[in-house]
C-alpha cells in the first residue's frame, strides 16, 4: 500500500463604498491589525476598483523599475531563464526577463478583483477559454479530477473560475503572517472551494474527495520537503518534483487536467486554457510519472514563458548539493 507523508510544500460596478464595507468586515473577522496588514487591505481597496487597463499599465511600470533596478526577483529571474532558455540570445533573454518581472507585477495589482469583487464579476474578466468541454466531460464521468495549476498567469481567477459547479477541494499550505492566513482563506475559499492543508490529514482529505469523484487542485511546481519529492527534468534541469501527485493517480485513478488562466494582450482579461496531462503521468512507474508531471507543466510555460513565476527559486535543491542562487 502507498503511504503518504506531509508535504510543504471593465472596472466594477461595485462603488468605493460597498468595497471599502467588504474591506472592513474581512479586516474584522481575520483580526488583521498590523500595519503591513492594513496597507495590504488599502492595496487591495485601490486596485479593485481601478479599470483593468490601468492595472496593466502600472503593473508594467512596476515590473520595468524591478528590471531597471538589481534585486532578488530579478536575479532569480534571469538565472531561471537563462538555464531554461539556454538557446535564447542575451538580448532576447533580456526581453522575456522584462516582460516576466512585468506580468509579476501586474499578478499583483489583479489580486483586489480576484480576491475582494464579486465572483460574478470577476469571471467576466475571462473572456476566452480552451478545453473546457473535454474537462466538463471528464467532470461528468465522475471518476474524480487531479487539477493542476502551475504559477503561471493569474492563477487566483483560474480556480474559482474553473471550480464553478464542481465540488472541489484545494491543498493550501498558509502563509506565516497568521492575519494573511485567515484572509486568504477567506477570500480562496469562496465558490464552496474546501481547503485542504499541506499535511497526512489533508493528504487524506483529497483522496476522500477523489474516490468521491470530486475535483482536487494542487499546485505541481512548488519545492516539496525532503520526504515528498524526487528529482525530474523540468526544461532539461534537475528539479525536486512532488511526488504527491503520481501517488494519488495510483491510489485513486483519476483524470488529470492542468490549466491557468492567461493575461489577454489588449489588458481587459484573461482566457482560461484548461488540458488533459501528458499521458506519461498515469505511469505506475514513479519516475515516468514524474517526467510526465513537468513535462505538462512545461506545455503549458511554453504557451506564454512570460507570464510563468520565473522569480521562484524552483532549482534551489540540487541532486549535488551546490548552491544554485
Amino acid at each position: 500500500m502507498i503511504q503518504f507523508r506531509p508535504i510543504y510544500i471593465n472596472r466594477p460596478a461595485e462603488t468605493i463604498n460597498g468595497i471599502t464595507q467588504k474591506i472592513q468586515t474581512i479586516a474584522t473577522e481575520t483580526a488583521i491589525h498590523s500595519p503591513r496588514s492594513i496597507f495590504l487591505l488599502g492595496f487591495l481597496k485601490l486596485t479593485a476598483i481601478l479599470p483593468m487597463p490601468l492595472l496593466s499599465f502600472l503593473g508594467r511600470g512596476w515590473g520595468r523599475l524591478l528590471y531597471w533596478f538589481p534585486g532578488r526577483t530579478k536575479e532569480t529571474t534571469i538565472k531561471n531563464l537563462q538555464t531554461c532558455f539556454a538557446d535564447k540570445s542575451e538580448q532576447q533573454l533580456a526581453s522575456l526577463t522584462l516582460k516576466s518581472l512585468q506580468h509579476t507585477a501586474c499578478l499583483a495589482m489583479e489580486m483586489g478583483k480576484a480576491w475582494l469583487i464579486p465572483l460574478k464579476k470577476a469571471f467576466a474578466l475571462v473572456r476566452e477559454t480552451e478545453g473546457l468541454d473535454e474537462f466538463h466531460q471528464a467532470v461528468k464521468e465522475e471518476r474524480g479530477i487531479i487539477l493542476l495549476a502551475p504559477h503561471l498567469g493569474n492563477w487566483e481567477i483560474f480556480g474559482p473560475y474553473i471550480c464553478e459547479g464542481v465540488p472541489s477541494t484545494f491543498m493550501y499550505q498558509p502563509p506565516k503572517l497568521e492575519s494573511m492566513d485567515k484572509l486568504l482563506k477567506k477570500t480562496r475559499a469562496r465558490n464552496g472551494i474546501k481547503l485542504a492543508p499541506t499535511n497526512v490529514r489533508g493528504v487524506s482529505q483529497l483522496i476522500k474527495a477523489l474516490k468521491k469523484g470530486e475535483m482536487v487542485g494542487l499546485l505541481p511546481d512548488q519545492v516539496p520537503t525532503e520526504e515528498g519529492g524526487a528529482y525530474a527534468d523540468f526544461f532539461a534541469e534537475p528539479a525536486w518534483t512532488m511526488t504527491l501527485v503520481s501517488k494519488l493517480i495510483s491510489r485513486t485513478k483519476p483524470r488529470v487536467f492542468f490549466g491557468y488562466a492567461k493575461r489577454l494582450e489588449n489588458t481587459s482579461g484573461f482566457k482560461v486554457v484548461i488540458r488533459e496531462a501528458d499521458s506519461e503521468i498515469y505511469s505506475e512507474d514513479l519516475q515516468r510519472s514524474l517526467n510526465g508531471l513537468n513535462k505538462s507543466v512545461e506545455r503549458c510555460v511554453m504557451d506564454c514563458p512570460e507570464q510563468y513565476q520565473w522569480e521562484y527559486k524552483r532549482f534551489r535543491r540540487q541532486p549535488d548539493g551546490r548552491k544554485f542562487y
